[in-house]
């Protein structure tokens, strides 16, 4: 699988896009004053206890006080205040050889035993603050790197199951364990495969290293502090995504650019060669159809190549997504159409949730199918598709309704991008579909009329500003030209200064109208 990551920053925002084999799988906006990441880490101040939540409430900075439940105290919570008090007095060292670990919390103990009003703690972000609600934290702080992840006040490792050959998985553990600092465990990561000694040991040195700072940045603090941020989100998708498989990093900033080439140098010198600068006339996401996908995939409906498409609602809830044929559906062998359809469809709900963030619960309403093969085979085609959205999730067989119903995490605020531009014919009291889609929209359409109907000589009629769109570039390069190249015939296409912009019609050779 081919990966692109397309970088557009502005001075106040940057944009970073994600593409697997040439689709929008991901899209990631970052503020450049954004104070509140997932995975930075806090001097926070507890400001209440809730017993009847067996949760806290800590005060991080943010205008809503962040919330830390019970079960994400982690058992080694006094092992971490006593880390906290002696930072924050400079009582006692950095280092973790010689601390002691205190004993571990029960599992089902109650908030107010183990912490008070006032109490500082170190806590990092475990999910950014979504909608009303502060950011959710967590007392189990982890040091991530590229290879492993430090976990202090821990000894076990454990190696990533992505790491599926015994030896490889038997040599990574040999390696970690006669490097591994004292009083941290470790996990190493799927990017570790096949890597030396060496490249492990660095990055320990370095992640301690980052520990023992936010040691030294406690001394005489008071909360609310930030003592570690995470790496900015374009790095930090380097290090948690970059596989032999990305083709191309391509940016349109030239200090972005060299601090991509300098990170590079450092997780992946022989790799540094894919980051490129754009420095073309055009905006980066336009120069690589980013921007033509954003409006695709991002409206209430989002179209698929067949002609099905699904229709995405969110309700307070839950998101309900409705797959529906559309007009191309045939009536011969309607079981085996149904399954293409809904196989097809499986892929798009996956690119959507991953593309959307959409997390929570997620209900699809695939089209109805009574052979149990194919109710199976759906729901294996549905997990294989989800298989690459690393966010926790669990899919549900088939009901007997035909739903497919989802749970997936919920880290971030979900992304949405408004795609409905005002109406030129009606002044901004409606909208319509962007008019970007027009174009695809139509061919879509000139393509099932020409499959379906060999023999026909089709011809169009479309708005006078969609008809010069389609005959520029005279008779080489234009539109028109290309089809006649496709499908062998001549489309004849006529302008009518009637049609609204978006509104076209298909005609048979007797001026009949071809209703799809």
């Amino acid at each position: 699988m081919k990966k692109d990551l397309i970088i557009h920053s502005t001075p106040t925002e940057v944009q970073i896009a994600l593409l697997e084999d040439d689709a929008l799988v991901e899209i990631h906006n970052q503020k450049t004053n954004n104070n509140f990441s997932v995975g930075d880490i806090f001097l926070g101040r507890i400001t209440r206890t809730m017993p009847g939540l067996n949760a806290a409430f800590v005060d991080i900075g943010h205008s809503k006080d962040a919330f830390l439940h019970y079960t994400d105290l982690g058992p080694k919570l006094r092992s971490l205040l006593k880390f906290t008090n002696g930072g924050i007095s400079a009582g006692a060292p950095a280092s973790l050889d010689n601390f002691k670990i205190e004993a571990d919390i029960i599992k089902t103990g109650k908030i107010d035993q183990v912490l008070n009003k006032r109490d500082m703690v170190l806590v990092q972000i475990l999910k950014e603050p979504i909608s009303t609600k502060g950011p959710r934290l967590s007392c189990e702080v982890t040091m991530p790197g590229r290879y492993v992840v430090l976990s202090p006040f821990q000894e076990n490792i454990s190696v990533s199951k992505k790491i599926t050959t015994q030896e490889e998985r038997q040599r990574l553990h040999r390696l970690v364990e006669s490097i591994r600092p004292k009083g941290f465990g470790v996990i190493v990561r799927t990017a570790a495969e096949g890597k030396k000694v060496a490249d492990l040991h660095e990055e320990i040195l370095e992640l301690t290293r980052r520990w023992e700072e936010i040691h030294t940045q406690m001394h005489n603090k008071q909360a609310p502090t930030k003592l570690l941020s995470e790496l900015d989100k374009t790095t930090s998708i380097l290090r948690d995504l970059l596989t032999d498989d990305f083709n191309q990093i391509v940016l349109n900033d030239r200090d972005m650019y060299n601090s991509v080439r300098l990170y590079m140098q450092q997780i992946a010198p022989e790799k540094v060669g894919i980051v490129q600068h754009y420095t073309g006339s055009r905006p980066v996401f336009d120069h690589h159809g980013i921007t033509k996908q954003i409006k695709l995939s991002f409206g209430k409906t989002a179209p698929m190549k067949s002609g099905a498409y699904l229709i995405i609602e969110r309700t307070e809830a839950m998101h309900v997504i409705d797959v529906n044929s559309g007009h191309k559906m045939g009536i011969t062998d309607q079981e085996t159409q149904t399954i293409a359809v809904n196989l097809e469809s499986a892929k798009e709900v996956a690119r959507q949730i991953r593309l959307r963030d959409i997390g929570g619960i997620i209900i699809i309403d695939f089209i109805d199918m009574k052979s149990p093969e194919h109710k199976k085979k759906l729901h294996e085609a549905m997990i294989e598709a989800m298989r690459t959205d690393k966010a926790q999730h669990t899919i549900l067989p088939l009901s007997k309704f035909g739903l497919i119903q989802i749970t997936r995490e919920r880290v971030r605020p979900e992304i949405t991008i408004t795609t409905a531009e005002v109406c030129s014919a009606c002044n901004g009291s409606g909208k319509t579909n962007a008019s970007i889609l027009i174009i695809d929209d139509i061919e879509r359409d000139l393509d099932f009329i020409i499959t379906s109907q060999p023999t026909s000589k089709p011809s169009i009629i479309v708005h006078p500003y969609v008809e010069a769109f389609l005959t520029k570039g005279g008779w080489f390069k234009s539109i028109q030209m290309t089809w006649f190249w496709k499908y062998k015939k001549w489309i004849k296409i006529e302008q009518r200064s009637e049609h609204q912009l978006s509104e076209y019609r298909f005609f048979d050779e007797n001026q009949e109208e071809i209703r799809l």
